[in-house]
């Protein structure tokens, strides 16, 4: 894409006294890995389409804690949430949107008690919020007659019930929503939960990621729709193990993007 992509930063916004209508949470993933990279860039396009007066908090950001407190480590969880909400109340933060239903579970229900208090939206809730409001249409035609089918993420899904806001915006293009015989309140993990995205597999005789892509393959998908930056890796190594070539996975805001050539 040879368009630049505006992203403003917090310092920006306050430089000129205004405030933006949200924050955008890139979080880890979506700041330093290549691929998750890609759907923050999706995202920020749909927003920028939208006309979205959003921010980032740039340099200023720093990871929520959630792998600390998944793994164990409270003492450096409520180190870096604090740090966090320090950030955010200094520049008046009342709305936050993240791709990430990691930062999105904790900074919606872990940091309020730590004095950081906030409306936060997945991204595929803002996004659906864009199209009921009619700031955001989407393009079908591209994605016509395609198998898709969604993977809950466990934090979006079972720890949060959102569960119908990526099938709204997977029916309105055009596609076949097929489920998997694990969804929504039922949905099987990827694998990449509680901070088991960054240790060894332990003990047994199948990665709990190929058991979800095998469960994917069972609807015979064109693509696996992600909603998590987590999942999408889980998922996108299951593909390679199992049916490289032949099925893609994506997130839900690259496939609209995708779909409005964006």
């Amino acid at each position: 894409m040879s368009e630049v992509l505006k992203v403003p930063t917090m310092a920006e916004f306050a430089a000129t006294g205004k405030q933006p209508e949200v924050l955008f949470w890139v979080g880890c993933a979506g700041s330093f890995d290549d691929r998750a990279k890609k759907i923050t860039k999706a995202f920020v396009r749909l927003l920028n389409k939208a006309e979205v007066e959003f921010a980032v908090l740039g340099t200023e950001e720093s990871c929520t804690g959630d792998p600390a407190k998944r793994s164990g480590n409270e003492f450096l969880f409520q180190m870096q949430a604090v740090t966090n909400i320090e950030v955010l109340n200094a520049y008046d933060v009342k709305k936050i949107v993240t791709a990430c239903p990691h930062c999105f579970n904790t900074l919606k229900n872990e940091y309020p008690s730590l004095g950081g208090d906030y409306i936060v939206m997945h991204h595929t809730q803002f996004l659906k919020s864009l199209l009921d409001e009619g700031r955001l249409t989407i393009e079908g035609g591209k994605f016509k007659g395609k198998r898709i089918t969604f993977h809950d993420p466990c934090f979006l899904g079972r720890a949060n019930d959102v569960y119908e806001a990526p099938r709204d915006l997977i029916k309105k293009l055009d596609a076949e929503l097929v489920e998997m015989k694990n969804c929504r309140k039922k949905g099987l993990c990827c694998g990449a939960g509680g901070a088991q995205m960054f240790k060894d597999a332990e003990q047994g005789d199948k990665e709990i990621n190929i058991e979800r892509t095998e469960q994917a393959m069972e609807v015979k998908p064109d693509i696996i729709a992600a909603g998590c930056p987590f999942c999408n890796t889980m998922m996108t190594d299951g593909v390679k193990n199992k049916a490289e070539g032949q099925i893609k996975v994506m997130d839900v805001a690259e496939l609209i993007a995708n779909a409005n050539d964006l």
